[in-house]
């Protein structure tokens, strides 16, 4: 059975809970009230999301620290692995869905657990994008996507070992690879006009003051069609092979440097 090396408390739990849903909303929300398409997408509300986010951040490291889950040591190590994610993403830097970033997120989410994960996925998205000249109104979109993947990774079963925790976090990394695409589409669906394509006989734009049913079926054609062969499945499949090959030696160098900084230990004082 593994344990996550950075416990997460109840007041933890709470923020991570209201934070997902917060951002979950900031991708939703057109679907439940009427917005009419237009060409600057999220451009004008990104930077406010952006600045909605790092508070959030800052309350989940603070919450942690508080409930004695996440020390210095962790922090350090929240510093080098963004650091990394952030050297390794432009190795594919998104091109036809190659996408270096995700592997190790997922891994350091299993090993550290989900407040771990989640802050580590807001993080190094936004030190890959610095890097990567990719700053945009995407960028608040893609570090709330990352952070529910490093989350996800930490919630997923501990008693699972082996071989089996290989294929199961294979199967998760496929799964986040189609969900970020499918999201990643939402964010800029509702803003766009004349989302048609010319091989598809139908219509896939977002209708303002339709049903959400209707709309959230012309999304799913859209997002089929335009991203889910290509750039969604190049994702998984960069995912699946990362986790393989280097996948067991990863998690046994980050359980192994967990154990050597005992996360959460308290420290003993000698009368002598």
């Amino acid at each position: 059975m593994t344990t996550s090396a950075v416990k997460i408390g109840k007041r933890s739990a709470v923020v991570l809970t209201l934070a997902s849903i917060a951002s979950l909303m900031m991708f939703v929300w057109p679907l439940l009230v009427r917005v009419e398409p237009q060409s600057m997408q999220h451009g004008p509300d990104a930077p406010f999301v952006f600045i909605g986010i790092l508070p959030v951040l800052i309350v989940i490291v603070l919450a942690e620290l508080s409930e004695g889950g996440m020390d210095s040591k962790a922090l350090a190590m929240l510093g080098v692995l963004s650091a990394v994610n952030a050297a390794l993403r432009p190795l594919g830097a998104g091109t036809a869905g190659i996408e270096t970033v995700f592997f190790l997120l997922i891994l350091a989410g299993r090993v550290f657990g989900p407040g771990f994960g989640y802050v580590l996925g807001s993080t190094s998205l936004f030190a890959s994008a610095l890097l990567t000249a990719g700053v945009g109104p995407w960028l608040p979109f893609q570090m709330m996507c990352s952070a529910w993947i490093g989350m996800g990774a930490g919630l997923l079963p501990k008693r699972v070992s082996g071989k089996a925790e290989i294929a199961m976090l294979v199967t998760y990394g496929i799964v986040v690879a189609y969900l970020f695409g499918f999201l990643m589409n939402l964010w800029f669906w509702p803003f766009i006009t004349d989302a048609e394509v010319p091989y598809h006989d139908g219509h896939i734009s977002y209708v303002a003051g339709d049903p959400v049913l209707e709309n959230l079926h012309r999304f799913a054609v859209f997002t089929l069609l335009t991203s889910t062969a290509g750039w969604d499945t190049g994702r998984a499949i960069t995912n699946t092979v990362a986790i393989l090959v280097i996948g067991p030696a990863v998690l046994a160098t980050l359980r192994r440097a967990s154990r050597r900084a005992s996360y959460g230990a308290l420290p003993t004082f000698s009368d002598r």
